[in-house]
């Protein structure tokens, strides 16, 4: 079992508010609070329990909606202590559902029926702000003093921010070959930022064998030794959402995946609202999307597969560049179980995806979001979406992240400062 050795390891030393212990989600069994993420009996990753038995729906609700416009507003429900708000943190979330008619018409969805969940409006511009600022208090609880990361960009930059908000000493591994906008942004928060000749998955497998080495002592690894209470930070997408909604559940959501967590969480976190009462139980369908350069859930759901075979990436959109990705299985586990499917486009439809968003909503995604779009397009031409029911798609990240995605996007005329270059060049 992959642990840490750190002061407070065990769930009678640490306040997580309502979370209990840490369960695997393969056989149950189940173990103490601490920076472990495979269970010691069969090796299946493990999430936290929680326990939520005290809350009465009416009280909780009151008092989601008047706590603060962040993901702290979810405190109840998440593994954090009751203070959460008052320590340094980057303090993310509430960003914008927008109700996107516009694009809607493009696509042919029922007005007031579609809408992006914009996720461009964290601290450091894309949804990873969440799930880090979630592991933070974790990395706090139990006594680390560095915050790592194996990342394919975004991540690194969260990091980077978070750590440097609360006193944190940061040093994050990510593909060599990343978007310079990337690099720059976890660069510029003075953490130690270090390329990986390879792939992401390459970068991950150094982070694995640097956690059981002497050397790795202290360190919080987001994504590695800290996943179970990383990952949570996603269910926040959920329950923003259902609330923005009114306290309803979409009825259709298209979630991008990289390593599959985020739609996991998703899933999970309509699941509990469904059982706290804070929502109507209501069938909804959940789609993820996929570049087709780096597709190896869609490959396998498209073949009724229920192994993902890894792939070697190889697509624009370098967020979702993960071959191997951990959460696959349970990908096609979700879209099977809701109706829902897992699809992908290709690069060009990447680019147009991110262009018609920009056009329609004035939204700029990143390419994860030309993904999440261009897959939507697809599903409403196959027929796999409804366009009369309520339709979620999410934008992850900013797209001044990937300016080379759409980089021969320029100027439409050159003129003279005067009327008469105006009028010749017709724009009259």
């Amino acid at each position: 079992m992959a642990v840490q050795t750190v002061a407070s390891t065990t769930d009678s030393t640490v306040d997580l508010g309502p979370a209990a212990a840490l369960s695997c989600r393969e056989c149950g069994h189940r173990v103490p609070l601490g920076p472990v993420f495979a269970c010691e009996e069969c090796f299946g990753p493990l999430e936290i329990a929680y326990d939520f038995s005290a809350y009465d729906t009416e009280e909780l609700r009151k008092r989601i909606e008047a706590g603060p416009a962040n993901i702290w507003r979810y405190a109840p429900l998440l593994p954090v202590p009751a203070d959460v708000a008052d320590k340094p943190n980057i303090n993310p979330g509430w960003t914008k559902l927008v109700k996107a008619d516009n694009l809607g018409r493009e696509l042919g969805v029922d007005a007031g029926k579609l809408f992006v969940k914009d996720d461009s409006g964290n601290p450091t511009h894309s949804f990873k702000d969440r799930v880090v600022a979630q592991a933070l208090e974790a990395a706090r609880a139990f006594g680390f003093t560095t915050l790592s990361c194996s990342s394919t960009g975004n991540l690194a930059g969260a990091v980077g921010a978070a750590a440097a908000r609360a006193g944190f000493r940061s040093c994050v591994f990510i593909p060599h070959d990343l978007e310079q906008g990337k690099v720059v942004m976890a660069a510029v928060y003075g953490g130690e930022l270090v390329g990986i000749e390879g792939n992401y998955d390459d970068v991950n497998r150094f982070c694995s064998e640097l956690i059981g080495d002497p050397a790795g002592e202290g360190w919080g690894f987001v994504n590695v030794n800290l996943r179970p209470y990383y990952a949570e930070g996603s269910k926040t997408l959920a329950y923003e959402i259902c609330e923005q909604l009114g306290w309803q559940l979409p009825d259709q959501l298209v979630v991008p995946i990289a390593s599959g967590s985020q739609l996991t969480k998703i899933d999970k976190g309509l699941q509990e609202l469904i059982k706290l009462g804070l929502v109507e139980d209501k069938p909804y369908k959940i789609f993820g999307a996929q570049a087709l350069g780096c597709s190896p859930v869609s490959t396998a759901f498209k073949a009724g597969h229920d192994v993902v075979r890894p792939q070697k990436p190889d697509t624009i959109a370098k967020s979702l560049a993960i071959g191997n990705p951990a959460d696959g299985p349970y990908v096609l586990d979700i879209a099977r179980r809701t109706g829902g499917a897992v699809e992908d486009v290709t690069d060009e439809q990447v680019v147009e995806a991110i262009k018609l968003l920009a056009r329609t909503e004035g939204v700029f995604a990143e390419t994860a979001g030309g993904v999440t779009v261009g897959v939507t397009k697809k599903l409403l031409e196959n027929g796999l979406l409804d366009p009369s029911k309520s339709i979620v798609v999410l934008n992850t990240g900013d797209g001044l992240k990937t300016l080379d995605a759409v980089a021969g996007t320029g100027l439409t005329a050159t003129i003279r400062p005067s009327l008469e270059s105006f009028r010749e060049a017709g724009l009259v």
